[in-house]
């Protein structure tokens, strides 16, 4: 691991490799050392003497938004989801056009001061020109993805930064923008830093396939791969096909799956030519609109095999009228990102949300211990921060800690705190414990059931004597606790199982209260045009097709209010005109049901290798269409979770040893899986 040096050193470093060049030493990378040779000699920039920051007027700003509207708003969704994976870790997620100016960012409220003292704020200029070697002016310079690490950077000022950065293309392959993951006071080595890396490159490969699909909307769309399971997914290749069979354009993953040697290669050739559809069956798939079975296809050339389905333009052309639609409006109110929600908001009219209402008022100003339960995505930390809110502890703090999502290593010392120098690593001032942050207010503990044993010991002692001893401290600290905690497991289950502390259940368990899934609740229709409300972009007033509400209503909802929500900010973002069409909605909610846990029609397709396990291969094929829909849905959920096993566990509503007794039935192999997602990046 190289060390880190100081702002003196730094500059004497850089200044000799520039004028040693081409002499590099062996700890600076080529891409490094090519940069610093550029912001000295052709940007004439000094590492000690930074210029001041090139930050755009608003109405500059505004301008540039403006020109890529489409992109802004599809990568603002995509930017949402990422953040939600690293949240806490320190990580401002930055997007950029092709000269640097940073047009969106997405940082931690408690960091956003910090993250803007160090320049990287919406407006500015990241450029190398103006910044020296960094992630975004690099990744713009060098065309591909990369991290630049502490001392790599140019300037002095920016050695405690760490950046991650990649290039995102249009349909044509056009470098359009960058997406950059930005951490500050970062010790840990580069390499370290090939997790942070693979996610950015992973959002910015997400959101290029949305922008293709986004500006093909008026096309027939071929998506296929040489695995059937893959199709509709990321990794997919994409083909525009224009009203007379021919290819309008095809973005990185066809050229790579079919050895292409660039997209101009592929753009105006016949689809017929390329694979063994006919002419005929072509048309007639275009005459109907749409194709939901993955076929098995052959590429023409090479007779490479592969599995592809024809999806219909989502807007016809002018020429075709269209019957009179109804449409719901829906009129703007604040988002739920600038807003605490009231409990009876939270309960609509639903009978058991109204039962939960009464309750909760009831017990509001009491230090009862409240534990909620609820499938994931069902909304229990808002209705927590709700009773939170109607309490008298509501102006001081409610702190939330997801005990499945942090490492168990790390979960004590973040409970409980530690004193100055408890462990290697540790805050020089040590660091007051969650536990002891929310005294006086409410602790809120997500996924309790994911604590680890021998937590539950402590946090059973903490409950019954009220005080807390930090990490390599021997004296306690007193507490006023309110706690409220929650889970989508069966506690009693897991007491059985030797898993979770009875003791610690009782205490927790004052008072249950039972949050049903979204697809049961008798207002599903209110809770559906509240969501919309509060994602209108811009106050802007927002119509749905009455088609397109029906198929909200009808969905099952897996995910619960999160992926309602996500669905509705995706495709608000893709709308045109303010009006959600159905064709605006994603595949699995605009295809009826076929399993308990499938929300997407796939094909029976499988090859006997790919689905052979305990499993017979026929019956998960063609013979057995319900097993083969759970394998997909099975597959979509581990992608949409970046094959992370406990999170599509927890959103599938299974255990970490079922799903992967699924995975082995379906004869999926995680670890296979995961490889193959990263190897394009």
């Amino acid at each position: 691991m190289k060390q880190q040096v100081n702002a003196v050193t730094h500059v004497s470093n850089v200044m000799n490799m520039v004028y040693e060049f081409p002499r590099v030493p062996s700890d600076i990378d080529r891409a490094v050392a090519y940069s610093w040779l550029r912001c000295a000699n052709e940007h004439r920039i000094r590492p000690d003497k930074p210029i001041d920051p090139a930050v755009l007027e608003r109405a500059q700003l505004r301008e540039r938004q403006q020109r890529m509207e489409d992109l802004v708003a599809i990568a603002r969704t995509e930017m949402d989801s990422l953040y939600e994976q690293i949240s806490g870790s320190g990580y401002a997620l930055l997007l950029t056009d092709t000269e640097g100016v940073i047009l969106s960012e997405r940082v931690d409220p408690t960091l956003r001061e910090d993250f803007h003292n160090a320049g990287l704020m919406t407006g500015a200029n990241w450029s190398e020109a103006y910044e020296g070697t960094n992630g975004i002016g690099t990744c713009i310079t060098e065309r591909r993805p990369i991290t630049i690490h502490l001392n790599d950077h140019f300037m002095s000022r920016h050695i405690n930064l760490s950046c991650s950065a990649s290039p995102i293309r249009d349909p044509s392959g056009d470098m359009i923008a960058v997406l950059d993951a930005s951490c500050l006071s970062n010790i840990d080595s580069k390499a370290s830093r090939m997790h942070s890396g693979a996610l950015v490159n992973l959002s910015a490969r997400l959101i290029e396939k949305c922008l293709f699909l986004r500006r093909n909307r008026e096309h027939r769309v071929l998506r296929f791969h040489s695995r059937p399971e893959f199709v509709n997914l990321l990794h997919d290749g994409a083909l525009a096909v224009g009203h007379d069979g021919r290819i309008v354009a095809a973005d990185e993953m066809a050229v790579m799956l079919l050895a292409a040697e660039s997209r101009a290669q592929l753009v105006g050739t016949a689809v017929w030519e390329l694979f063994d559809i006919s002419e005929r069956e072509l048309a007639e798939s275009l005459r109907t609109g749409t194709r939901q079975t993955i076929l098995p296809i052959r590429d023409v050339a090479h007779g490479r095999r592969y599995y592809g389905t024809l999806q219909g333009a989502q807007h016809e052309p002018l020429r075709t009228r269209r019957a009179p639609t109804e449409v719901v409006t829906v009129n703007a109110r604040q988002s739920t990102e600038s807003r605490h929600y009231t409990l009876a908001e939270l309960s609509g009219s639903d009978p058991t949300m109204l039962r939960n209402l009464r309750c909760a008022q009831r017990i509001a100003n009491s230090t009862v211990s409240v534990l909620i339960h609820g499938p994931t995505g069902s909304g229990k930390e808002v209705f927590a921060r709700a009773v939170h809110n109607a309490s008298e502890r509501a102006q001081n703090n409610f702190v939330a800690i997801n005990c499945a999502a942090i490492p168990e290593s790390l979960i004590e010392s973040e409970l409980f705190g530690y004193k100055p120098g408890a462990f290697t690593g540790a805050r020089r001032d040590g660091m007051r414990g969650r536990i002891q942050q929310s005294s006086g207010g409410t602790l809120f503990l997500d996924e309790i059931g994911d604590m680890p044993l021998q937590l539950q010991t402590r946090l059973l002692r903490v409950l019954e004597e009220r005080e807390v001893t930090p990490l390599g401290s021997e004296l306690s600290v007193q507490v006023d606790l309110r706690l409220i905690s929650a889970s989508h497991r069966n506690l009693r289950e897991m007491i059985a199982e030797g898993k979770f502390r009875e003791d610690l259940y009782y205490r927790l368990n004052g008072i249950t209260m039972e949050l049903p899934a979204l697809s049961a609740r008798a207002d599903i229709d209110e809770m559906i045009r509240r969501v919309l409300a509060e994602e209108t972009l811009d106050g802007r007033p927002v119509g749905i097709e009455m088609s397109a509400f029906e198929l909200l209503m009808q969905h099952r909802w897996p995910g619960n209010l999160r992926e309602l929500r996500n669905v509705i900010r995706t495709a608000l973002a893709i709308a045109e005109g303010g009006v959600i069409r159905v064709v605006d909605l994603p595949q699995e909610v605009r295809t009826p049901m076929a399993a308990p846990i499938a929300h997407a029609t796939f094909a029976s397709v499988a090859s006997p290798k790919q689905a052979s396990s305990a499993t017979d291969a026929s019956t998960i094929g063609t013979g057995n269409p319900l097993l083969a829909a759970e394998r997909a849905a099975l597959l979509r959920a581990i992608e949409t979770n970046r094959w992370n096993m406990t999170n599509t566990a927890q959103q599938l509503g299974m255990s970490r040893n079922t799903l992967y007794r699924k995975l082995k039935q379906h004869g999926i192999s995680a670890t296979a899986l995961r490889s193959d997602g990263l190897s394009h990046f």
